[in-house]
């Protein structure tokens, strides 16, 4: 039978109209204003700028240890001139520093009491016992229970073992006394007749700590490994077990995993999965687990939510300019919960469902549409959530009888962060519950068709259509978005174009001088750093002849080059672009296999390649077009740019195409044709730029591809009187030297040199007291050790406040004794080789410095087989380090990292501040007063306020420092290809005779 729901509408708002006449002059005790609990949420809906501080407050309240450290934060979070929020809580938090104290102890114990009071609401209990306690309550109402425990964080096996530990501990408590428990509204031993009393939830990703979505195998295994043990015990128990979706990126292996446990425990069908309703793909996803259930002739259950994470889910796509995977208007997630239901429902020969959901008119289109199907009632129930929409549950107890409460249980400290999405459910404008309790929305609008409520609002509010660009104009420059490895077709291109890449290794690179291809005798071997052995080609090396050329062929392209219109200048640019857009895959596997980049390394040095060409064409127009300079009638002045001459790029090995690529092509597009030499050791990507030009027409002689010796050909390239502009990154000592010879005039030189030079980095991060160690561990952790650590923006020293400092050291160490070590190309490894043995001989001696000057805290290193073959050098974390230390100060581009202790916020500033460095910085802090001292005091190019100190994006974090840091502008920012260009101005007398021509902008009278 079919159950169209349009046809079932009437049905639907008259079963749904008697639902509320059921539980007509009740509120679920959240909204209840005579209570705090009530009186904030009231507030919170009032008050947007309210809001945001007290759910900001409510998450770091459990790191809030000292009567001080509270009282800070509920000043700093309150307690402003500005804050447009409550005067009684104004008040009092105004007051916390008076009274000697004595008031503020009050104050802080009754606004501390007061939210774990508001959390307590949602959580069933923190103890096992708490929790056994609280679920045979519940049953004693009446209601059946799903169990989940809280903290979906773990960032080390460690973690992942106490929390699958935590799982056994409650059922070990549930086990003792579940027999005793009379089955709900049956004889027997399962409640409903059909249904276990025991039901637990579980949140796949907190099982293991290393599930990535690239790594999708590992993952899978990783997780039902741990997992295992938990579901044999609730199988034990004859229970249920229901595996809990979470943020996209773990969507597929929880599919994969429930697919595989169900095929493996075929005999035994109390098993699980959720779907997502505010997924796009949510259809998708359930009609496949259908048919898969029915090829396999396995029955399933699915339990359909609306979904919790909108806003990451959002944010992350918007951020990441990634299609938005969420449905952006409420009706649209309702509609597709009520289709999904449908299908489901129609199933129920192979699938159970439990429709998860407090939205009145989505229950009463569940129980219509099973009604209409004859579904029976041991095939469908109802769930709801623990301290929420008592009315909903109580009214769905009486007329459905089937109703499990959703139980969170555990830990305060991840319980706020529950608590947080909670409250945000409960307050957003969209939420069912505030509109029907708090808002007291009308009944009809509550009960209608949300394709109606869809229809009503777009033409309300229609969608913004995007205004025609101007023929020839730009759209707006985004950034590349970064690879999406959710998607299968991005995670298998990797391995083929790998495996592609290394059918043609070993081939020989010339050199490329004035569009012509130049073999020297003198070769290179670039090598695998994974596996020496694997030669990925012989690169030609130039000496003195070929710069002389080289940069000859360059002085001769500029007397053209310079002229070409500024725009057609940037067309290069975009034709160049859209040739890395093409060849992708190809371009990453090539660093993966020359210089050991993991796979979304490599592919974010393509992405940033891309950016800076897309950035700096469109600056080149924006900047090309010769702009009046005053506006006095009789003349009129204009200023231009034009290239400065020959620019010799000398490139770094850690970003071989993507700082490549932005020195050059700033370089190019101002008008200034390059001679470039790449770093030895990444030739053969360096040679990818050759590719590029040729395919996007470049002239011959605008780029001329020179790779050699630097202690051959590296300073007559510096000191070459014709060339005008010297653009390098890398070392402090090389980029010194290199301003030192370009500051020495030369036989023939007819201008001053202009040097652009970044040169690196003494890094640190600060982690406040109250920083969220959740994210400041595994930013830590990315920021020192991605790319093995060779970034001149990575962490290098970390600076911990003392309060905090023996949880985040133990955290730390046991992350990174958690992560695998091992070749870049198997994307299980988090850390791989660094580039060369060079390399890994320098980084040996700073290993063997730190050890001297600090104490080990872990050194993690790679397996036996891939030490004999590759240049692995150790993880290293060191404490006991101070600044005075070689290791605080001297950069080592590599995987080592220095742990400082420091007694308050000052004192780590004062740390982090302490050496001759200024490139990159990041703080870890929930304190709003911290935060704005370290973006004043924390004297850095870029600093980061709770992100990792590396991945800056072109335009969004334009990249450079200061101090030995480098001298010049940011790269991929505003300001950045004026070092490349001189301005001119040409000022024309216009008046003749007496007599001047008044233009429209002319300062003229009245």
């Amino acid at each position: 039978m079919n159950a169209e729901i349009s046809t079932l509408d009437s049905k639907v708002i008259a079963r749904g109209k008697q639902f509320f006449d059921s539980i007509s002059g009740e509120a679920p005790s959240v909204f209840n204003k005579g209570w705090w609990t009530g009186k904030v949420m009231d507030w919170s809906m009032k008050n947007e700028d309210f809001k945001v501080q007290m759910f900001r407050f409510v998450d770091v309240l459990p790191y809030l240890n000292t009567s001080e450290s509270l009282s800070r934060h509920i000043e700093e979070y309150f307690a402003g001139e500005d804050s447009n929020i409550p005067d009684v809580l104004k008040w009092g938090a105004s007051k916390t520093g008076f009274g000697g104290g004595l008031v503020a102890k009050v104050l802080n114990k009754t606004i501390r009491s007061n939210i774990e009071g508001m959390a307590r609401q949602f959580i069933i209990g923190q103890q096992s016992k708490e929790a056994v306690k609280g679920i045979r309550k519940l049953r004693k109402d009446g209601f059946a229970f799903v169990l989940d425990l809280l903290g979906e964080a773990t960032v080390s096996h460690e973690e992942a073992d106490a929390y699958r530990e935590g799982y056994l501990e409650v059922l070990d408590a549930i086990e003792k006394e579940y027999k005793k428990w009379d089955a709900l509204d049956a004889s027997g031993d399962l409640d409903w007749g059909h249904a276990p009393k025991i039901n637990v939830a579980v949140k796949p990703s907190a099982f293991y700590s290393q599930s990535k979505p690239v790594d999708l195998e590992g993952t899978v295994q990783g997780m039902m490994d741990s997992i295992e043990p938990v579901y044999k015990k609730i199988m034990d128990m004859g229970g249920f077990m229901c595996i809990d979706m979470e943020a996209l990126k773990y969507k597929e292996p929880t599919v994969e995993m429930f697919k595989r446990f169900r095929k493996k425990y075929p005999d035994y069908p109390h098993l699980g999965i959720v779907f997502q309703a505010y997924l796009r793909s949510v259809d998708d996803d359930v009609s496949g687990l259908i048919s898969w259930a029915r090829e396999e002739n396995l029955p399933i259950s699915i339990r359909l939510v609306k979904g919790a994470y909108w806003d990451s889910e959002t944010v992350i796509a918007k951020q990441n300019d990634w299609p938005v995977p969420v449905w952006t208007r409420k009706p649209e997630s309702d509609m597709a919960f009520e289709r999904v239901s449908k299908k489901i429902l129609e199933n129920h020969d192979i699938c159970h469902f439990a429709c998860a959901s407090h939205n009145i008119r989505t229950i009463s289109s569940v129980m219509e549409a099973a009604s209409e199907l004859n579904v029976p009632e041991d095939r469908y129930e109802f769930q709801v959530l623990y301290g929420m929409a008592e009315p909903v549950r109580k009214g769905l107890r009486n007329v459905a009888k089937r109703v499990r409460l959703y139980c969170p249980y555990g830990d305060l400290i991840p319980g706020m962060a529950y608590l947080v999405r909670r409250l945000l459910e409960n307050t957003a404008n969209e939420s069912f519950l505030k509109q029907t309790f708090a808002d007291e929305a009308d009944i009809s609008r509550l009960l209608e068709n949300p394709e109606i409520t869809l229809k009503r609002e777009l033409d309300a509010n229609p969608p913004k259509e995007r205004p025609e660009l101007p023929e020839g104009k730009l759209p707006k420059f985004i950034n590349y978005p970064p690879a999406d490895f959710t998607i299968k077709e991005q995670r298998e291109s990797f391995p083929a174009s790998i495996a592609k890449i290394r059918q043609g290794l070993g081939k020989r690179y010339p050199l490329y001088i004035g569009g012509q291809e130049i073999v020297t005798e003198d070769t290179l071997d670039s090598y695998n750093p994974a596996d020496t052995s694997e030669i990925i080609g012989s690169v030609c090396q130039a000496g003195v002849a070929e710069v002389d050329k080289a940069v000859a062929t360059a002085k001769e392209a500029y007397l053209q080059w310079r002229d070409v219109e500024p725009k057609e200048r940037a067309q290069y640019l975009l034709k160049a672009s859209q040739y890395l857009k093409d060849n992708i895959y190809d371009l990453c596997a090539l660093q993966v296999l020359e210089v050991g980049k993991q796979w979304d390394q490599a592919q974010a040095d393509i992405g940033e390649a891309i950016d800076f060409m897309e950035y700096y064409a469109r600056e080149m127009i924006r900047l090309g077009d010769p702009r009046r300079m005053g506006n006095a009638p009789g003349e009129y002045a204009q200023y231009f740019y034009q290239g400065k001459g020959v620019a010799a790029v000398i490139a770094p090995w850690n970003f071989p195409l993507a700082i490549s690529v932005g020195m050059v092509s700033a370089a190019i597009v101002c008008g200034c044709p390059v001679v470039y030499k790449p770093a030895g050791i990444s030739s053969a990507v360096g040679y990818g730029i050759v590719e590029m030009f040729k395919a996007a027409g470049l002239p011959d002689g605008v780029f001329n591809y020179c790779p050699g010796r630097g202690s051959v050909m590296g300073d007559h390239l510096v000191d070459h009187p014709d060339v005008a502009v010297i653009a390098f990154t890398g070392s402090m000592e090389v980029g010194l030297r290199i301003q030192e010879r370009a500051a020495k005039v030369h036989p023939g030189q007819e201008q001053c040199k202009k040097v652009i030079a970044e040169m690196g980095g003494k890094n640190g991060i600060i982690i406040d007291d109250d920083a969220d160690l959740d994210e400041a561990v595994l930013g830590v952790l990315y920021a020192a050790f991605g790319f093995q650590g060779q970034k001149c923006s990575a962490c290098s020293r970390v600076i911990v406040l003392d309060s905090i400092y023996d949880r985040f050291i133990h955290r730390l160490k046991e992350a990174a004794a958690s992560i695998k070590l091992g070749p870049a190309e198997d994307p299980t490894n988090y850390m791989g080789p660094v580039v060369d043995k060079a390399a890994q001989k320098n980084v040996l001696e700073y290993c063997k410095i730190a050890e001297e000057e600090g104490s080990v805290v872990i050194k993690h290193e790679a397996p036996a087989e891939y030490l004999e073959k590759g240049c692995y050098a150790p993880l290293l974390v060191v404490e006991g380090i101070t600044k005075d230390h070689r290791i605080a100060q001297e950069e080592v581009f590599g995987p080592v990292l220095s742990v400082m202790r420091a007694k308050d916020f000052d004192e780590a500033l004062d740390i982090a501040n302490s050496t001759r460095f200024a490139l990159t910085g990041a703080v870890y802090s929930r304190s709003p007063k911290h935060l704005e001292k370290a973006t004043r005091d924390f004297r850095v190019g870029n600093l980061y306020l709770n992100k990792p100190s590396v991945g800056a994006l072109v335009e969004r974090h334009s990249f450079g420092g200061f101090k030995m840091s480098g001298v010049g502008s940011k790269s991929g920012g505003p300001d950045y290809l004026l070092q490349f260009m001189d301005p001119r101005l040409v000022c024309e007398n216009t008046m003749r005779r007496g007599f001047a021509p008044i233009s429209d902008d002319d300062d003229w009278v009245a």
